[in-house]
């Protein structure tokens, strides 16, 4: 295998595993800071469209100034 693990050195570790159980004694976080962090484990980001559409806001807010700055020194 690609990794060094063999067939049965997976067999092993999945039986070993399996007679730990480890999910059983999982609690998960306990801690208010905790609890947040993991809540934000799915969280990809996703800021961009809300900065493009910022972007393009403060745009026509500074072109609608410089417009305006124009007109007055015309």
């Amino acid at each position: 295998m690609a990794n060094g693990w063999s067939l049965e050195r997976r067999a092993r570790q999945a039986e070993l595993i399996r007679s730990w159980r480890p999910w059983e004694r999982s609690t998960g976080p306990r801690s208010a800071e905790g609890k947040t962090r993991t809540a934000r484990n799915a969280d990809k980001g996703g800021h961009r469209q809300t900065l493009r559409e910022l972007s393009r806001m403060l745009n026509a807010e500074i072109k609608a100034h410089r417009d305006m700055l124009d007109a007055i020194n015309r």
